[in-house]
């Protein structure tokens, strides 16, 4: 499990990612990257994490930790996803979104979105892309980069997420979790939450953090009904599943739990 490690504030911070042991959540490694780490995702080889301090993705080699390259971006990347052969960035402070060949690292193309994009998550065919000043989300194709649909969600919509049907939207200043149909956009559910911050499914559940509530809570997909509820999170932010187990990032208390 890598985890990149942002540092104080929106100005200079850290600058590395962290590697943890899956099994057992014990230090790996650490790797210098660039200013401000914040979304990270994996290709198959390499990781690849966006550099919000200084408008970059680094890609470093999943094995030893080597960086591989340095690639410049839109302005404040947060955000970056894996479609099976380039890697998406969401550009927070530019409006864009910036798609990169995972093989050769070389820019693609920028595409414009919402305002103020945040996450993003690839459903097979499309892009979706969480806008979070206008409390919506776009969809684009992934091939031509051409916007498909904008669909309305919730204030703040910030974090996404794919369950093989169905785009999960956390919208966390309207203080609810939108269902997508991934096929047609069509808005299946909202479903409430104190100001969600996180969303990840397992296989078979959503995960939803919050990071006012100091929790995190599992969800049946299919009814939106919550199954569990987890607490003592003073600031329960983004969720991952490594394929075994679901991982809460914690920006109060600076640390990780695996679930």
């Amino acid at each position: 499990m890598w985890v990149a490690n942002w540092g104080s504030g929106y100005g200079p911070g850290q600058n590395y990612l962290t590697e943890l042991n899956a099994s057992d959540g014990s230090f790996v490694r650490t790797v210098t990257v660039g200013n401000n780490p914040y979304g990270i995702c994996f290709d198959g080889s390499n990781i690849w994490t966006a550099n919000y301090g200084d408008n970059t993705v680094s890609e470093v080699r999943a094995t030893d930790g080597t960086v591989l390259s340095t690639i410049a971006v839109g302005t404040n990347p947060v955000g970056v996803t894996f479609d099976g052969a380039n890697i998406w960035v969401a550009n927070s402070g530019g409006n864009t979104v910036t798609k990169i060949s995972a093989g050769s690292g070389t820019v693609v193309g920028t595409y414009t979105v919402g305002n103020n994009p945040q996450w993003i998550s690839f459903d097979g065919t499309n892009v979706w892309v969480a806008n979070f000043n206008d409390g919506n989300v776009t969809e684009l194709n992934a091939n031509s980069g051409a916007s498909v649909n904008t669909i309305a969600t919730g204030a703040g919509a910030i974090r996404t997420a794919f369950d093989g049907s169905n785009i999960w939207v956390a919208n966390n200043l309207g203080g609810t979790v939108t269902e997508i149909r991934a096929s047609d956009g069509f808005v299946l559910n909202n479903f409430s939450f104190t100001n969600p911050s996180g969303v990840a499914f397992d296989g078979t559940h959503i995960w939803v953090s919050s990071n006012t509530a100091s929790a995190v809570y599992e969800l049946d997909p299919s009814s939106g009904a919550t199954l569990a509820t987890f607490g003592g999170f003073p600031a329960a932010n983004m969720l991952a599943f490594d394929g075994a187990s679901v991982w809460v990032l914690d920006f109060g208390s600076a640390q990780i739990s695996k679930f």
